[in-house]
């Protein structure tokens, strides 16, 4: 299913009025101001234009179930029918029933009102059941395919939005789409359907009063396309300060130690009062309007029954036309107005549903940075040489902007070698890391492993076969056993225990209260840090993965248990081949070789006694760690 296509809108930026007046030099105030106001109009129609080709994107969700759909549209049909059928019985029950005293007439009118009742609840059941059936159906659909979106999309895109801003997405949005499914569709075809039926029928009854009914429309035209303009942006607005709720809620209970230890509770308190304010308000912008529209519609509906029960009785009294046909015409007019109601009221759904579907759409509609090239090819068995060929790296979309992370970098790494990345902050290591995961491709150069440029081969092939260990050791909800195995869920019992004990985790573990099947909790929270961090290497170990990169994965190690994950860390890399950033020496210094790293250059290489001997910038930093350790 195809969602592109969306209707481009226009980013540019509106000049201010002072601009245009000057700019104009014959443009009076009273003219620019009704220029703007103009100008204003156009966009708001804008904004709720376009909204043919998302309509047909939700088409294009129902299309799996089509045939259910169909069936629902059938019972619609019957329960409308249904629907209709009181207002001409009654007409025939008083005619020529009640009025002629035939009770065999009205007999057979009691038995077609009940037969109608049936129908109705029998429709109506169909309807409803099936309404939701594919509604729920259609949602599902829908919220994997988004889910599997986000999975596909590039670092780059976490990065720049807020993981409460994508939730609101799935959940705020989704909700907003399914009132539009779920209650929406079924209102704007059965109350269409409805009015069509109520308006035959009472041109049937008595054209005459029909047309005195119909004058009303205009009115009722004019104020629905009123309220279009008008709540437009006021519903949009809504989904964005719902998006802007969550997403600081959800900061917030990320952050929620920090927030305690600083002592900073009041200031967020105040932050989100103020969001749920802005929110408020915005609400009650919709409510406003809602409030002005449909007591107007109301009234109008209370006015045209007073009039055609005027007109109507004195041409009854007059004879010119019955009893029976007036008191059907009245009773139709409920039909009359209560479609336009409820076609109103959907409206609101409407533009709710609307704005959560362009938010919905400009997620499916964002590309990952990084695509696999159309011709790429998987990888084989890897056997583990890394090539960093004259690489250069600029972050950012617009690169004569963004500053040199990496400069010519050339090096590499052998099969089964460990080569460690030292350097001050910002010197370019994590970004070497990055690109040998392909989070980003290089500005200039090439990285290949195995001879293969990452850009030719598919990258679910590459880290497949690629381990990453952050600083962070990221854990997430269920037991240790199946955090250690999430790499590999097919690795037996034997194989997540020897992991675990690989790198010094068994000790920690079976202390636990249920050992393997301990719930860790979210992010890992009942561990501690370096219990985490054990973790990690055990998934990375039982993972069995040919490249391994350790991004400072010591950092939150303290010492005494970084000793004792040595022999571990020596396990886990053997054989291997390894990129290990760190800034302990404890963790480098047995690398087969190092590589100091300096404004995103290479400065020098080599072992580290090599380093040490040469007394450059690796000497200098070998020197302010061991300051810093004796300290």
């Amino acid at each position: 299913m195809s969602w592109r296509g969306r209707v481009s809108r226009s980013r540019g930026v509106k000049p201010s009025r002072e601009a245009r007046v000057a700019g104009a030099g014959v443009l009076d105030a009273p003219t620019a101001v009704a220029s703007d106001r103009l100008a204003e109009l156009r966009r708001r129609l804008h904004e709720t234009g376009g909204r043919r080709r998302k309509l047909r994107g939700l088409v294009e969700l129902l299309r799996p179930y089509r045939w259910r759909v169909l069936a629902m549209f059938v019972s619609l049909v019957f329960a409308t029918g249904a629907a209709l059928a009181p207002a001409p019985l009654a007409k025939l029950a008083i005619d020529d029933g009640i009025n002629h005293h035939d009770v065999g007439a009205l007999n057979l009118i009691v038995l077609a009102f009940l037969a109608s009742a049936a129908v109705y609840w029998i429709a109506t059941y169909l309807e409803t059941y099936l309404v939701g059936w594919v509604g729920q159906r259609a949602l599902q659909d829908l919220r994997i395919q988004l889910f599997k979106h986000l999975q596909s999309l590039s670092i780059g895109f976490y990065s720049r939005n807020r993981a409460g801003v994508i939730i609101s997405r799935m959940t705020n949005d989704v909700e907003a789409l399914d009132q539009l499914i779920s209650d929406g569709l079924a209102t704007l075809f059965q109350s269409t359907l409805m009015l069509v039926g109520v308006i035959a029928i009472l041109l049937v009854l008595d054209a005459h009063l029909a047309l005195i009914t119909f004058a009303v429309l205009p009115v009722l035209a004019i104020g629905a396309f009123a309220f279009r303009i008008a709540s437009a942006d006021a519903y949009r607005l809504t989904r964005e300060k719902i998006a802007a709720i969550t997403g600081y809620l959800q900061e917030s209970l990320s952050g929620i130690r920090v927030v305690r230890a600083f002592g900073q509770e009041p200031r967020h308190i105040a932050r989100f009062a103020e969001l749920g304010e802005e929110n408020r308000r915005a609400n009650l912008t919709t409510v406003y309007l809602n409030a002005a529209y449909f007591p107007l519609v109301e009234l109008l509906s209370g006015l045209i029954t007073v009039e055609i029960l005027v007109i109507g009785g004195i041409e009854a009294i007059n004879g010119h036309t019955s009893t029976g046909v007036v008191f059907a015409f009245i009773a139709a007019l409920n039909n009359f107005f209560n479609p336009i109601q409820q076609l109103s009221q959907l409206y609101t759904t409407y533009q709710s549903g609307m704005a959560a579907l362009d938010k919905i759409f400009g997620l499916l509609d964002e590309e990952a940075d990084l695509q696999d090239a159309p011709d790429a090819v998987p990888l084989p068995r890897l056997r583990g040489e890394l090539r960093f060929d004259h690489v250069s790296l600029r972050y950012g979309p617009d690169i004569d902007d963004a500053a040199w992370a990496l400069r010519d970098v050339d090096f590499m790494v052998a099969p089964g070698e460990t080569v460690a990345l030292v350097g001050s902050t910002g010197a370019g290591k994590s970004s070497l890391a990055k690109l040998a995961a392909r989070f980003y491709d290089p500005t200039l150069g090439r990285v290949l492993v195995d001879g293969h440029d990452l850009r030719e081969v598919t990258a679910g092939s590459l880290r497949s076969q690629m381990g990453i260990v952050p600083q962070e050791g990221f854990l997430f909800s269920g037991t240790v056993r199946e955090n250690i195995a999430f790499g590999r869920p097919d690795a037996s019992e034997a194989e997540v225990i020897a992991a675990a004990r690989a790198v010094g985790a068994d000790g920690f573990i079976a202390a636990l209260d249920h050992g393997y099947d301990t719930q860790v909790g979210e992010r890992g929270v009942q561990l501690s840090a370096g219990q985490r961090q054990l973790l990690a290497f055990a998934r990375a170990l039982a993972a069995d993965q040919r490249l391994l990169i350790l991004d400072e994965a010591t950092s939150n190690v303290d010492v005494q248990t970084e000793s004792r994950i040595e022999e571990g860390l020596r396990r886990l890399l053997a054989g291997r081949t390894a990129i290990i950033i760190a800034h302990r020496l404890s963790t480098i210094r047995y690398a087969d070789r190092i590589i100091v790293l300096e404004h995103g250059a290479i400065v020098e290489q080599g072992t580290h006694d090599e380093l040490v001997e040469a007394r450059g910038r690796y000497w200098q930093l070998y020197r302010d760690w061991a300051e810093q350790a004796a300290a």
